[in-house]
């Protein structure tokens, strides 16, 4: 089957430059509509990876992304938000960049073309087959993440893919395979745009859905946040004050006694028996 970078194709825009700033917005806007819909089509590959992912994590086991470029950030930043969302410990869900940390700001020259790299970092991190496996890449090329992956499978660790070309060579060294085909890019070739998009959309989905059938939300709060300022205390004490009708003092106080939302609760609750 021959591999077609879509996200490589020309704009379906041309003249960019002579346009006006609303009608190069409108335009963005335009193509940006059509990234749900190509997420929403891969809805069934991305169940069967939260599944997988739920299973292994109750026991014990860690949620990897490995990307470069782009798509390596998008992988840390949804890392690195679990922690102050959902109150895991920051080693549970964690991210790798082609080239370290200094990649998240500036670019690693060739990092992303080492086929060893991405393995190597996560064998210091004792991956096994309690743990998955994400790799991301917008083009479906990045050998970084491709070689991760193929050891990784080898190793009979849950593998998942998340590229924006249609049987790409990163899919094909996944298990599961995510593809939001959302076409050229407005800017040709610039994949931090749509399919950036698409990417974060479907991070987004994964460690929510995760998060929610591990017990981290109740009803629809964040009830194990951390309380890391004044606004997410002030959050903390309303969901307090509404599910205990206690003041809005009463609720404070408990809530910086326990912590968090969850452990108020449960002690308050304790407390009344």
């Amino acid at each position: 089957m021959t591999f077609i970078k879509v996200t490589e194709q020309p704009s379906l825009y041309s003249n960019l430059e002579k346009k006006s700033v609303l009608e190069i917005l409108s335009e963005i806007n335009n193509e940006d509509q059509k990234v749900a819909l190509a997420v929403q089509k891969t809805i069934p590959e991305i169940e069967k990876l939260v599944t997988g992912i739920v299973e292994r994590m109750k026991r014990g086991g860690r949620l990897f992304y490995i990307g470069a470029g782009t798509s390596g950030r998008l992988g840390v930043l949804d890392a690195s938000e679990i922690p102050p969302t959902y109150g895991m410990p920051n080693t549970y869900v964690i991210g790798l960049i082609a080239g370290g940390d200094s990649a998240l700001r500036n670019p690693v020259e060739a990092a992303e073309d080492n086929y060893d790299m991405a393995w190597e970092e996560l064998m210091e991190y004792k991956i096994n087959q309690n743990d998955t496996l994400v790799g991301i890449a917008a083009s479906g090329t990045t050998p970084y993440v491709i070689g991760a992956l193929r050891k990784a499978r080898e190793k009979g660790i849950l593998t998942g893919a998340i590229s924006c070309n249609p049987d790409s060579p990163v899919a094909a060294e996944a298990e599961i395979k995510i593809e939001p085909i959302v076409g050229p890019e407005y800017v040709t070739g610039s994949t931090r745009m749509k399919s950036g998009t698409a990417q974060k959309l479907v991070l987004n989905m994964i460690t929510s859905a995760t998060m929610i059938k591990l017990g981290r939300v109740k009803g629809n709060r964040m009830v194990n946040m951390q309380l890391t300022n004044q606004k997410l205390v002030d959050r903390g004490t309303r969901m307090l004050v509404d599910e205990l009708s206690l003041s809005y003092e009463q609720a404070k106080n408990l809530l910086l006694l326990h912590g968090n939302v969850k452990t108020s609760i449960e002690a308050y609750r304790d407390q009344q028996f």
